[in-house]
Protein backbone atom coordinates (compact mmCIF):
# COMPACT_ATOMS: atom_id res chain seq x y z
CA UNK A 1 0.00 0.00 0.00
CA UNK A 2 1.22 3.47 -1.03
CA UNK A 3 2.47 5.70 1.88
CA UNK A 4 0.35 8.39 2.30
CA UNK A 5 2.60 10.25 4.27
CA UNK A 6 2.70 14.23 3.49
CA UNK A 7 6.50 16.27 2.75
CA UNK A 8 7.56 17.89 6.45
CA UNK A 9 6.77 21.78 5.11
CA UNK A 10 9.26 23.92 4.38
CA UNK A 11 9.87 26.14 7.46
CA UNK A 12 10.14 30.24 6.78
CA UNK A 13 13.84 30.04 7.95
CA UNK A 14 15.07 27.01 5.20
CA UNK A 15 15.00 28.87 2.41
CA UNK A 16 15.50 26.49 -0.53
CA UNK A 17 18.81 28.98 -1.68
CA UNK A 18 19.86 28.52 2.01
CA UNK A 19 19.99 24.88 2.22
CA UNK A 20 21.86 24.68 -1.01
CA UNK A 21 24.82 27.00 0.43
CA UNK A 22 24.53 24.61 3.34
CA UNK A 23 27.02 22.01 1.02
CA UNK A 24 30.06 20.80 2.74
CA UNK A 25 32.42 23.60 2.41
CA UNK A 26 35.88 23.12 0.73
CA UNK A 27 39.00 23.39 3.58
CA UNK A 28 41.54 25.05 1.52
CA UNK A 29 43.88 25.52 4.34
CA UNK A 30 43.85 21.27 4.45
CA UNK A 31 43.97 21.09 0.80
CA UNK A 32 46.97 22.71 0.59
CA UNK A 33 48.36 20.95 2.85
CA UNK A 34 47.72 17.85 1.77
CA UNK A 35 48.37 18.65 -1.31
CA UNK A 36 52.57 20.07 -0.14
CA UNK A 37 52.29 16.94 1.16
CA UNK A 38 51.95 14.93 -1.84
CA UNK A 39 54.40 16.87 -3.34
CA UNK A 40 56.80 14.83 -0.88
CA UNK A 41 55.59 11.92 -2.77
CA UNK A 42 55.09 12.65 -6.01
CA UNK A 43 58.37 14.81 -6.67
CA UNK A 44 61.02 12.47 -6.12
CA UNK A 45 58.92 9.59 -7.78
CA UNK A 46 59.05 11.97 -11.09
CA UNK A 47 62.44 12.16 -10.19
CA UNK A 48 63.03 8.45 -10.38
CA UNK A 49 61.49 7.75 -13.11
CA UNK A 50 62.45 10.69 -15.75
CA UNK A 51 66.46 9.32 -14.29
CA UNK A 52 66.02 6.01 -15.12
CA UNK A 53 65.00 6.82 -18.80
CA UNK A 54 68.17 8.78 -19.48
CA UNK A 55 71.82 8.48 -20.20
CA UNK A 56 74.45 9.43 -18.17
CA UNK A 57 74.87 12.15 -20.46
CA UNK A 58 71.93 13.92 -20.09
CA UNK A 59 72.21 14.34 -16.33
CA UNK A 60 73.49 17.36 -16.35
CA UNK A 61 71.39 20.52 -14.78
CA UNK A 62 68.53 19.91 -12.15
CA UNK A 63 67.72 17.20 -13.33
CA UNK A 64 64.28 17.23 -13.41
CA UNK A 65 64.13 17.60 -17.14
CA UNK A 66 62.35 15.17 -19.77
CA UNK A 67 64.69 12.90 -21.35
CA UNK A 68 65.70 14.17 -25.00
CA UNK A 69 65.99 10.43 -25.73
CA UNK A 70 64.72 7.91 -23.93
CA UNK A 71 67.02 4.75 -23.23
CA UNK A 72 65.17 1.55 -22.23
CA UNK A 73 68.53 -0.38 -22.20
CA UNK A 74 68.82 1.01 -18.40
CA UNK A 75 66.43 -1.65 -17.42
CA UNK A 76 67.98 -4.02 -19.22
CA UNK A 77 71.45 -3.27 -17.27
CA UNK A 78 70.16 -3.15 -14.03
CA UNK A 79 68.08 -7.18 -15.04
CA UNK A 80 71.46 -7.93 -15.37
CA UNK A 81 73.84 -6.21 -12.81
CA UNK A 82 71.61 -7.50 -10.24
CA UNK A 83 71.01 -10.76 -11.27
CA UNK A 84 67.56 -9.25 -10.85
CA UNK A 85 65.39 -12.96 -11.14
CA UNK A 86 67.51 -15.08 -7.84
CA UNK A 87 67.00 -10.94 -5.64
CA UNK A 88 63.06 -11.33 -6.74
CA UNK A 89 62.89 -14.64 -5.72
CA UNK A 90 64.79 -14.57 -2.41
CA UNK A 91 62.73 -10.95 -1.89
CA UNK A 92 59.67 -12.92 -2.18
CA UNK A 93 60.14 -16.22 -0.44
CA UNK A 94 61.33 -14.30 2.71
CA UNK A 95 58.39 -11.72 2.58
CA UNK A 96 56.04 -14.66 1.72
CA UNK A 97 57.30 -16.84 4.60
CA UNK A 98 57.30 -13.58 7.01
CA UNK A 99 53.82 -12.44 5.94
CA UNK A 100 52.16 -16.04 6.34
CA UNK A 101 53.70 -16.54 9.48
CA UNK A 102 53.02 -13.28 11.22
CA UNK A 103 49.63 -13.67 10.40
CA UNK A 104 49.47 -16.97 11.83
CA UNK A 105 50.98 -16.18 14.83
CA UNK A 106 50.32 -12.58 15.83
CA UNK A 107 46.90 -12.82 15.41
CA UNK A 108 46.94 -15.97 17.76
CA UNK A 109 49.20 -14.28 20.93
CA UNK A 110 47.06 -10.87 20.12
CA UNK A 111 43.60 -13.01 20.83
CA UNK A 112 45.09 -14.68 24.01
CA UNK A 113 45.85 -11.78 25.37
CA UNK A 114 42.85 -9.60 24.66
CA UNK A 115 40.41 -12.05 26.11
CA UNK A 116 42.66 -12.31 29.11
CA UNK A 117 43.35 -8.66 29.65
CA UNK A 118 41.73 -9.02 33.42
CA UNK A 119 44.60 -11.11 34.36
CA UNK A 120 47.63 -9.49 35.37
CA UNK A 121 50.02 -11.93 33.70
CA UNK A 122 48.65 -11.18 29.99
CA UNK A 123 47.81 -7.46 31.23
CA UNK A 124 51.83 -7.36 31.94
CA UNK A 125 52.75 -9.22 28.29
CA UNK A 126 50.68 -6.73 26.29
CA UNK A 127 52.54 -3.37 28.23
CA UNK A 128 55.59 -5.50 27.81
CA UNK A 129 54.80 -6.45 24.29
CA UNK A 130 53.82 -2.78 22.89
CA UNK A 131 57.52 -1.53 25.14
CA UNK A 132 59.35 -3.13 22.59
CA UNK A 133 58.19 -0.51 20.18
CA UNK A 134 60.30 2.12 21.69
CA UNK A 135 63.97 -0.36 21.30
CA UNK A 136 65.94 1.20 18.25
CA UNK A 137 67.17 -2.15 15.94
CA UNK A 138 70.94 -0.58 16.37
CA UNK A 139 70.66 -1.28 19.97
CA UNK A 140 70.06 -5.09 19.77
CA UNK A 141 71.62 -5.28 16.29
CA UNK A 142 74.45 -7.32 17.72
CA UNK A 143 73.46 -9.90 19.77
CA UNK A 144 70.80 -10.64 17.31
CA UNK A 145 73.77 -11.17 14.71
CA UNK A 146 75.37 -13.22 17.09
CA UNK A 147 72.28 -15.20 18.15
CA UNK A 148 71.85 -16.04 14.90
CA UNK A 149 74.68 -16.91 13.89
CA UNK A 150 75.39 -19.84 16.94
CA UNK A 151 71.75 -20.55 15.80
CA UNK A 152 72.27 -21.45 12.38
CA UNK A 153 69.53 -19.03 11.28
CA UNK A 154 71.55 -16.55 9.26
CA UNK A 155 69.60 -17.61 6.17
CA UNK A 156 66.23 -17.03 4.85
CA UNK A 157 64.54 -18.66 6.85
CA UNK A 158 66.02 -16.93 10.20
CA UNK A 159 65.55 -13.85 8.13
CA UNK A 160 61.32 -13.92 8.41
CA UNK A 161 61.43 -15.77 11.44
CA UNK A 162 63.17 -11.95 13.20
CA UNK A 163 60.55 -10.30 10.96
CA UNK A 164 58.07 -11.95 12.48
CA UNK A 165 59.07 -11.61 15.69
CA UNK A 166 60.32 -7.54 15.65
CA UNK A 167 56.74 -7.47 14.43
CA UNK A 168 55.01 -8.47 17.11
CA UNK A 169 55.31 -5.33 19.09
CA UNK A 170 53.19 -3.29 16.67
CA UNK A 171 51.15 -6.71 15.53
CA UNK A 172 50.11 -6.94 18.45
CA UNK A 173 49.18 -3.23 19.63
CA UNK A 174 46.89 -3.63 16.20
CA UNK A 175 45.32 -6.83 16.97
CA UNK A 176 44.36 -6.26 20.82
CA UNK A 177 43.19 -2.87 19.86
CA UNK A 178 40.56 -4.56 16.87
CA UNK A 179 39.76 -7.46 19.39
CA UNK A 180 38.26 -5.34 21.89
CA UNK A 181 35.81 -4.34 19.03
CA UNK A 182 34.55 -8.05 19.03
CA UNK A 183 31.64 -8.93 20.89
CA UNK A 184 31.92 -11.29 23.39
CA UNK A 185 28.04 -12.99 22.45
CA UNK A 186 29.96 -14.61 19.22
CA UNK A 187 31.93 -16.74 21.25
CA UNK A 188 29.72 -17.58 24.47
CA UNK A 189 26.90 -18.86 21.86
CA UNK A 190 29.82 -21.42 20.02
CA UNK A 191 31.00 -22.46 23.90
CA UNK A 192 27.14 -23.25 24.01
CA UNK A 193 27.27 -25.73 21.34
CA UNK A 194 30.47 -27.32 22.11
CA UNK A 195 32.59 -25.42 19.80
CA UNK A 196 36.76 -25.07 21.32
CA UNK A 197 38.96 -22.32 21.87
CA UNK A 198 40.84 -23.57 18.68
CA UNK A 199 37.43 -24.08 16.56
CA UNK A 200 36.27 -20.11 17.90
CA UNK A 201 39.24 -18.74 16.99
CA UNK A 202 40.07 -19.78 13.37
CA UNK A 203 36.28 -20.28 12.52
CA UNK A 204 35.43 -17.57 13.96
CA UNK A 205 37.73 -14.49 15.56
CA UNK A 206 40.05 -15.08 12.81
CA UNK A 207 37.91 -14.38 9.39
CA UNK A 208 36.41 -11.49 11.33
CA UNK A 209 39.68 -10.08 11.39
CA UNK A 210 40.35 -9.77 7.79
CA UNK A 211 40.67 -5.72 7.86
CA UNK A 212 43.55 -5.88 10.41
CA UNK A 213 45.04 -9.35 8.79
CA UNK A 214 44.73 -7.18 5.68
CA UNK A 215 46.68 -4.29 7.53
CA UNK A 216 49.64 -6.51 9.34
CA UNK A 217 49.85 -8.54 6.18
CA UNK A 218 50.22 -5.32 3.89
CA UNK A 219 52.75 -3.60 7.10
CA UNK A 220 54.58 -6.64 7.21
CA UNK A 221 55.56 -7.27 3.36
CA UNK A 222 56.41 -3.22 2.65
CA UNK A 223 59.02 -3.81 5.58
CA UNK A 224 60.47 -7.21 4.90
CA UNK A 225 60.46 -6.26 0.92
CA UNK A 226 62.02 -2.88 1.62
CA UNK A 227 64.44 -3.84 5.00
CA UNK A 228 68.20 -3.40 3.82
CA UNK A 229 69.54 -3.61 7.62
CA UNK A 230 68.31 -7.03 8.87
CA UNK A 231 69.35 -8.89 5.29
CA UNK A 232 72.67 -6.96 5.44
CA UNK A 233 73.65 -8.59 9.05
CA UNK A 234 71.96 -11.50 9.07
CA UNK A 235 71.88 -13.07 5.40
CA UNK A 236 75.79 -15.14 4.88
CA UNK A 237 75.42 -16.93 2.31
CA UNK A 238 75.69 -13.64 -1.02
CA UNK A 239 73.49 -16.39 -3.11
CA UNK A 240 70.55 -15.39 -0.68
CA UNK A 241 70.48 -11.80 -0.91
CA UNK A 242 67.18 -9.49 -1.35
CA UNK A 243 66.54 -7.10 -3.75
CA UNK A 244 67.94 -4.41 -1.64
CA UNK A 245 71.12 -5.85 -0.97
CA UNK A 246 71.56 -6.58 -5.12
CA UNK A 247 70.89 -2.88 -5.18
CA UNK A 248 73.93 -2.14 -3.36
CA UNK A 249 75.97 -2.90 -6.07
CA UNK A 250 75.17 0.75 -7.14
CA UNK A 251 76.82 2.77 -4.36
CA UNK A 252 80.14 1.08 -5.33
CA UNK A 253 80.86 -0.01 -8.59
CA UNK A 254 78.66 1.37 -10.41
CA UNK A 255 78.14 4.59 -8.29
CA UNK A 256 78.27 7.02 -11.24
CA UNK A 257 75.92 4.98 -12.95
CA UNK A 258 72.60 6.89 -12.00
CA UNK A 259 69.81 5.40 -14.95
CA UNK A 260 70.64 1.94 -14.28
CA UNK A 261 70.69 2.22 -10.19
CA UNK A 262 67.13 4.67 -10.84
CA UNK A 263 65.82 1.83 -13.35
CA UNK A 264 67.02 -0.91 -10.93
CA UNK A 265 64.56 0.98 -7.64
CA UNK A 266 61.91 1.08 -10.04
CA UNK A 267 61.86 -2.70 -10.80
CA UNK A 268 62.35 -3.33 -7.12
CA UNK A 269 59.62 -0.89 -6.55
CA UNK A 270 57.12 -2.41 -8.42
CA UNK A 271 55.84 -5.70 -7.42
CA UNK A 272 55.00 -4.17 -4.29
CA UNK A 273 54.07 -1.03 -5.40
CA UNK A 274 51.25 -3.20 -7.02
CA UNK A 275 50.11 -4.80 -4.03
CA UNK A 276 49.40 -1.70 -2.12
CA UNK A 277 47.54 -0.14 -5.02
CA UNK A 278 45.19 -3.54 -4.79
CA UNK A 279 45.35 -3.82 -0.83
CA UNK A 280 45.06 -0.32 0.24
CA UNK A 281 41.51 -0.29 1.25
CA UNK A 282 41.70 -2.78 4.13
CA UNK A 283 44.97 -1.00 5.12
CA UNK A 284 43.32 2.25 5.70
CA UNK A 285 39.93 0.68 7.23
CA UNK A 286 41.59 -1.67 8.99
CA UNK A 287 44.03 1.14 10.57
CA UNK A 288 40.98 3.60 11.77
CA UNK A 289 38.82 0.40 13.11
CA UNK A 290 42.16 0.10 14.82
CA UNK A 291 43.08 3.15 16.35
CA UNK A 292 39.50 4.08 17.62
CA UNK A 293 39.02 1.03 19.49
Amino acid sequence: MPSTSTPAPIRGDEHPARAKRARPRVNWWLTGVMAALSLTVLVPLYFTVVTALKTTGQLGGPGFGLPDTVRWANFADAWTLTNFPSALLNSALITVGAVAVTLLTNSLVAYAIARNMHRRLFRGLYYYFVSALFVPFPIIMLPVVKQTSLLGLDNQAGLALLYVVYGLALNIFLYVGYLRSVPRELEEAARTDGAGTWTIFWRIIFPLLKPMNATVGILTCLWAWNDFMLPLVVLSDPAEQTLPLAQYVFQNQFNTDYPVAFASYLMAMAPVLLVYVFAQRWVISGVMRGSAK
